[in-house]
């Protein structure tokens, strides 16, 4: 098969594995509902925890998580060495290829073909392509979402923030520390990207925030009911 062809092709089915709306499917599944006529109208898994509750929250948020983490591990079963352009990044040219298939989940499940081009924030499958290529970055961004969720109750304050955090703890790590990442440079620069691809898709979100109007998990403050 033509190198370019089969590229083409993760990318398409990336993109459909990204745009499964899971929190529509569960909704209408469970309680027979359209969860974009509901809550903030988002498919994603804040909306879903908000609507039927936690169980199908989490729920909803692991098989989004298992989109990108998907996307990424195929890879192995349809690429070979050969690209369809020179690689110039000192990454192997799989790894690669592995960026473009958990970017184009990410891309999937925020504008999904299954449900009028709209979709989540894509924090979720952001954390499956992340699981896959940078788990401590991970590890260091879900203690930043975790302490900022139980100090202020907003879901969307902690994502962004946590997407933010892994670019900069891989530059922090690489930089500071001296620990040798391998392609760095393409690894931080797509991360970057990816970053402001989430902080675009909770752009609402920003300015419900900055209005004081966004919607708070006030149960979720344990810091404030802790220390308050």
């Amino acid at each position: 098969m033509d190198p370019l062809i089969r590229l083409l092709i993760i990318i398409v089915q990336s993109y459909i594995i990204g745009s499964i709306p899971v929190a529509l499917i569960i909704g209408k599944s469970v309680g027979g509902i359209d969860v974009r006529k509901h809550g903030s109208g988002n498919l994603g898994s804040t909306n879903v925890f908000r609507i039927l509750g936690w169980r199908w929250g989490v729920l909803v948020q692991i098989l989004d998580i298992c989109k990108g983490f998907l996307a990424v591990g195929l890879v192995a079963y349809f690429f070979d060495t050969q690209m369809p352009f020179q690689n110039r990044t000192p990454f192997e040219d799989a790894t690669v290829v592995k960026l473009i298939a958990g970017l184009s989940a990410v891309v999937g499940h925020i504008w999904s073909v299954f449900a009028g081009f709209k979709g989540g924030k894509g924090i979720n499958t952001s954390v499956g392509l992340l699981l896959a290529m940078a788990p401590v970055e991970v590890a260091v961004a879900a203690g930043v979402f975790l302490l900022l969720l139980f100090a202020s109750g907003y879901v969307s304050l902690g994502s962004i923030i946590a997407a933010i955090t892994v670019p900069g703890t891989m530059a922090i790590r690489h930089n500071i520390f001296g620990v040798q990442i391998e392609g760095y440079q393409i690894m931080v620069h797509s991360f970057i990207g990816l970053a402001i691809l989430v902080l675009y898709s909770h752009r609402a979100n920003v300015k419900r925030l900055l209005a004081g109007t966004e919607n708070r998990f006030a149960k979720l403050q344990l810091f404030k009911r802790w220390f308050g």
